[in-house]
């Protein structure tokens, strides 16, 4: 999966892959700044795998970015518009670092805080999104409540999101799939009609 900030030290690995699709088995250099670590590739696996029957041409939003490798695994396996997220000056150049060499002209960063970013006018609606922001930042709620709420979603979205094993899911919806790995909970949510508040944007 993305690197995210830790709230725990870790040695930052040198790359993540690409698992499948058009960019399979190409390597992404991590930039080295505090806080960035992969989770495991088996977690992205398990998560496109849920996704396969929507990812060809879907438009996608990854959020707290990191390296971008949810994002560019949807773009490798046929996304037709990806939207990386990503405050970090630094991850953001390592992004665009990124998108160059792959020749993925299907994928566009923003360096942007990630909440503000949420709070301008929607520009687009987007069928998945990934929310994998920094542990302990209390980002997942407000975040969840702006694509909601702002009309970022397309009806029957799907939001795939990552919080610390043994707390609550920040999401009131129930989950469509999911799982744990090691001190990691992640669940992908179906925004069906009947699940999602009245008035809101999906």
């Amino acid at each position: 999966m993305k690197t995210k900030r830790s709230t725990t030290s870790a040695a930052t690995p040198g790359s993540v892959r690409i698992i499948a699709g058009e960019w399979r088995g190409r390597k992404l250099a991590v930039p080295d700044l505090p806080g960035l670590r992969p989770t495991p590739d088996r977690v992205r696996e398990t998560l496109f795998n849920w996704l396969m029957p929507v990812s060809e041409g879907a438009r996608c939003l990854d959020l707290f970015a990191g390296t971008g490798a949810l994002g560019l695994e949807a773009a490798s396996r046929g996304a037709a518009e990806v939207v990386l997220v990503e405050r970090d000056r630094g991850a953001a150049a390592a992004l665009r670092g990124h998108v160059t060499r792959l020749g993925a002209g299907q994928v566009r960063v923003e360096c942007a805080d990630a909440l503000q970013w949420l709070d301008q006018p929607a520009t687009s609606r987007f069928d998945v999104v990934f929310l994998d922001p920094p542990y302990g930042a209390d980002l997942l709620a407000p975040a969840w409540r702006r694509l909601r709420d702002g009309g970022w979603l397309a009806p029957q979205a799907y939001v795939y999101a990552e919080w610390p094993a043994g707390q609550p899911s920040p999401i009131d919806l129930p989950p469509w799939r999911s799982g744990r790995a090691g001190q990691v909970a992640h669940a992908l949510y179906r925004c069906l009609p009947a699940t999602v508040p009245t008035g809101a944007g999906a």
